[in-house]
């Protein structure tokens, strides 16, 4: 398998359709901010938010003494950001085993931030795995209302931008108006689309999906999977018959499996996608809802607890706010408005 690096072509965007009732929020087009990290701007701009305010507060006078109290008040400001606490706990002890007993100013204590985001960020991939020659196959998985069906709509744009043929299996069979809005989409985005009857076998239409992108010679071939089973042992059964009938047409294949994740859910999203990571073997994640509603400190313990790289986050509401990961700009965006409101 190789790496999959995206084209920067630019041809105008298509008009989303509306969603049917039921729907996930359907992205319409919108003036998205232009370049990438005005985007993360844009996206993190309720965390920013946090840090702008709250590093302000902290540093009130010029120079502050780290203390214990002023250990507190910092921890307090991390879990705002709904980076979990043990990323805040490292941080806070960094700085303690830094600075303690000394006067600062807050760029000192932003600058021990910044390092140890990037430190527990690094953990990130180049792009997305491809087949060596035939379709490439990408499972997409997570819970109903997570963003799934639209992340799997952004990828398919990303794609047909670049003049890639797109097949979309519709395997979330269980859900007609997941069923309805992916062909929407598809007929917006020019993509070749395999659906099922409600309530018929995911792995059916899976297996339709790729034996449809191997007769037409498409270039990629994306399966919408079922959010939402009976049982935890249903899905994982589901789940692994998907894997098995897409391997015996495609060695290799799924090349990647993704886990879209709602920012805005905060943990309670970490808990409820535990099961499709275990299930599915999930190879990377996407991060979903980062339009400024969320806070984006949650890409950290996203990252911790199920050990896989962030491949993208979305970032609005428009078909083009969907980026790769990258961790260094990732915190930039985050601290900038810091550094500067906090000086």
């Amino acid at each position: 398998m190789g790496i999959f690096s995206f084209g920067r072509k630019n041809p105008p965007t298509p008009q989303e359709p509306e969603a049917p009732a039921g729907a996930e929020p359907q992205a319409q087009e919108a003036a998205a901010p232009r370049g990438l990290l005005d985007r993360l701007r844009a996206g993190l701009a309720k965390t920013a938010q946090v840090f702008n305010t709250d590093v302000r507060d902290l540093f009130k006078r010029e120079g502050r003494l780290v203390d214990e109290p002023f250990l507190e008040e910092l921890r307090g400001v991390l879990i705002r950001t709904d980076m979990g606490p043990g990323a805040a706990e490292a941080i806070v002890v960094d700085v303690r085993n830094r600075l303690r007993a000394r006067v600062v100013d807050p760029d000192v204590v932003l600058d021990s931030i910044r390092r140890q985001l990037l430190e527990r960020l690094h953990n990130t991939s180049a792009g997305l795995a491809v087949a060596a020659s035939g379709p490439t196959v990408i499972l997409v998985t997570g819970v109903n209302g997570s963003g799934k069906t639209t992340s799997i709509a952004k990828l398919a744009h990303r794609f047909t931008k670049e003049g890639k043929r797109v097949v979309l299996g519709a395997g979330d069979t269980f859900r007609a108006a997941a069923v309805e809005q992916l062909s929407l989409w598809a007929g917006r985005l020019g993509a070749e689309i395999v659906r099922g009857e409600p309530g018929s076998d995911p792995a059916s239409v899976a297996h339709r999906a790729v034996a449809r992108a191997l007769e037409s010679d498409c270039d990629v071939c994306i399966i919408d999977t079922a959010g939402r089973l009976q049982t935890q042992s249903a899905l994982m059964q589901e789940l692994a018959k998907i894997r098995r009938v897409i391997g015996k047409q495609i060695p290799d294949a799924p090349h990647e499996v993704l886990l879209v994740i709602d920012a805005t859910a905060g943990q309670n999203a970490l808990s409820q996608a535990k099961g499709f990571r275990e299930a599915a073997g999930c190879t990377g994640i996407v991060l979903a809802k980062l339009d400024g509603s969320a806070r984006g400190g949650v890409i950290v313990p996203v990252t911790e607890q199920f050990g896989l790289p962030v491949k993208f986050v979305g970032l609005g509401e428009s078909a083009d706010d969907l980026e790769p990961f990258a961790p260094d700009r990732f915190v930039a965006a985050l601290l900038e408005g810091a550094f500067q409101q906090a000086r």
